[in-house]
């Protein structure tokens, strides 16, 4: 203990100060929610029924809700079999995850789908859950999971309470309400402050009378205010995720269906984040339909990606850089850099330490990727080291770290002591894209700057890469004598494309699926080295490899590795 502590007071704005304060004033309100005169006043007034009946745009999932109408809850890579109509609230469930899911009713759109017997289904559950949950629990009414419950079960309500008796919608109406008003009185860190309130705006529109009014005017006020911290003026979120950005939109679209069945018309702001994230998600989408799989967020499938544009009018020409990202493109590769560093403080949660990461994809595949790392993947907080990331990383040091221990109970496993200093100059001429970027994260422990250039030949459509390490003005002085320092190029493969390292020992050959030709890497590294890696895609991890290119470094002269990615000629060729 007496050796921890000295670390924790080095933390950056009294962290660990925080850290007490925060935890103390959570152990507070759990307390004060589980009393029951707090129950009580969650109860007044009562609503009048339903009103608006909200419509998600996220795509449903038929073949899950069958699933589930046979008892058959298949979340996170487990299953819970529960039988046919079956409880799955009186039994544990096989991973946090999947408790999550299921408390978070994330699966009632998918069951609602299959028709009346979901309906059905999907009532006898929800009221289940409301006999063995519905009072208060430490875990189910956790302010994530309420969050999602709520915003689920507006949308969700009006379509179970269709074949109910009028005591069972008045029940569902006030656990609504309930859990809606709940929200309300919990911490509002501003990472969740827009979705927590589009979630008490929404359940407010679908319920009808004084409770519903009451919460659709509180969410409202409360979404105004938290929007501006949330949504930055280019459409990026503050957390700098795509799959963020893309998320917000989805819950923002949910809530305008609802206020215009409502008659009611949306703040301003409200309207102008949308616009603002729309104009986000557009540039985040790639070649493949997906979304960048940085910092905390994965690529997401196409369909699901594009249910957020579907009533998107074709706009014009998309900008060279957003939320801190480049993109770079020619007439088979498309390149996006991360050239920013990472969100700080509360919205560092699901930051990624990954200066200059970058994705690759040719002919529309991807190629060249990240780990993909998110808060739902069954995956170490390691993966959002720049290990994780298809960049450049010195020894086994990091330049950031999310929180552990207590630190991380108090204040999530927010990034500390991250890179802040990223340069980016972006240079544009006829025959190709120049993209010059540096930042400093390894200038404390090494005294070396990362430097990144990548130039993309539009003309011979390949892209030409050149990592250099640069001492900083007094690295022979801070250096002393001759120390070097490996380093590591990594380049992170898609679990979808093949890797062979070529004879020379340095060339490596990527193939996509179903591709005759492929993609030559060619680079001067010392040492070249296909490894297996990781790739997360809903949560779950699929076996890729990384391309590993090892050098040593000169504490006072530094190094560079040079690489180039160039189409492979076809075999055999054509006659």
């Amino acid at each position: 203990m007496a050796g921890g502590l000295p670390a924790l007071t080095r933390l950056p704005g009294g962290t660990f100060t925080l850290a007490l304060a925060l935890g103390a004033r959570r152990q507070l309100i759990r307390e004060w929610n589980g009393n029951p005169w707090h129950r009580w006043r969650l109860s007044r007034p009562r609503p009048d029924g339903l009103a608006a009946t909200p419509r998600d745009p996220r795509p449903i999932d038929l073949e899950n809700g069958r699933r589930i109408l046979t008892g058959r809850f298949q979340f996170g890579g487990v299953t819970l079999d529960t039988g046919v109509r079956g409880d799955p609230w009186d039994r544990p469930s096989p991973s946090k995850r999947f408790a999550q899911t299921l408390h978070g009713l994330d699966w009632m759109g998918d069951l609602l789908a299959t028709g009346q017997a979901g309906a059905a289904e999907g009532l006898r559950l929800a009221l289940d859950w409301s006999r063995v949950f519905g009072r208060w629990n430490g875990f189910s009414w956790d302010p994530e999971l309420l969050e999602r419950r709520v915003f689920n079960l507006a949308c969700a309500a009006h379509p179970i309470c269709a074949l109910a008796s009028d005591a069972e919608t008045a029940q569902i109406a006030l656990d609504l309400a309930r859990q809606a008003r709940c929200l309300l009185g919990e911490l509002d860190p501003p990472v969740h402050a827009a979705e927590r309130a589009v979630s008490v705006a929404l359940a407010g529109a679908a319920l009808a009378g004084e409770a519903g009014e009451q919460l659709m005017d509180r969410g409202l006020v409360r979404l105004e205010k938290a929007l501006p911290l949330t949504v930055l003026p280019d459409g990026g979120h503050a957390s700098r995720c795509p799959a963020a950005a893309l998320e917000l939109l989805f819950d923002l679209q949910t809530l305008d269906d609802a206020l215009v069945q409502r008659g009611v018309a949306g703040p301003d702001e409200m309207m102008r984040a949308m616009d603002r994230l729309a104009g986000a998600v557009r540039f985040f989408t790639l070649a493949d339909g997906g979304l960048p799989a940085l910092q905390g967020g994965e690529a997401l499938e196409r369909k699901y990606v594009a249910a957020a544009r579907a009533s998107e009018d074709e706009q014009g020409r998309l900008p060279a850089s957003r939320n801190g990202y480049h993109r770079l493109e020619s007439k088979s590769l498309q390149v996006v850099a991360d050239a920013a560093p990472p969100a700080q403080g509360p919205w560092s949660v699901t930051a990624c330490a990954q200066p200059l990461a970058i994705e690759v994809l040719a002919h529309k595949k991807r190629m060249i990727t990240a780990c993909a790392w998110s808060p739902i993947a069954a995956a170490p907080q390691g993966l959002r080291l720049a290990d994780g990331a298809s960049t450049l990383s010195i020894a086994d040091a990091s330049c950031g770290d999310p929180l552990r221990g207590f630190l991380a109970h108090a204040l999530g496993p927010r990034l500390a002591r991250a890179y802040e200093a990223v340069e980016a100059r972006r240079h544009e001429g006829e025959g190709g894209l120049w993209l010059e970027l540096s930042h400093d994260g390894w200038a404390k422990a090494f005294r070396l700057r990362h430097e990144r250039r990548l130039f993309l030949d539009v003309g011979a459509d390949e892209l030409r890469g050149e990592d250099r390490l640069t001492p900083l003005t007094d690295a022979a002085a801070a250096a002393g004598a001759r120390r070097f320092a490996p380093f590591f190029l990594r380049f992170h493969i898609h679990p979808d494309v093949r890797a062979s390292l070529a004879r020379d020992g340095r060339s490596v050959l990527l193939r996509a699926e179903g591709e005759e030709t492929g993609w030559w890497l060619r680079n001067d590294a010392q040492e070249v080295a296909v490894e297996t890696s990781v790739y997360f895609q809903d949560g779950q991890p699929r076996r890729a490899h990384q391309l590993v290119l090892r050098g040593h470094a000169r504490l006072d002269a530094g190094a560079r590795v040079r690489w180039k990615l160039a189409a492979a000629e076809a075999w055999p060729p054509p006659h």
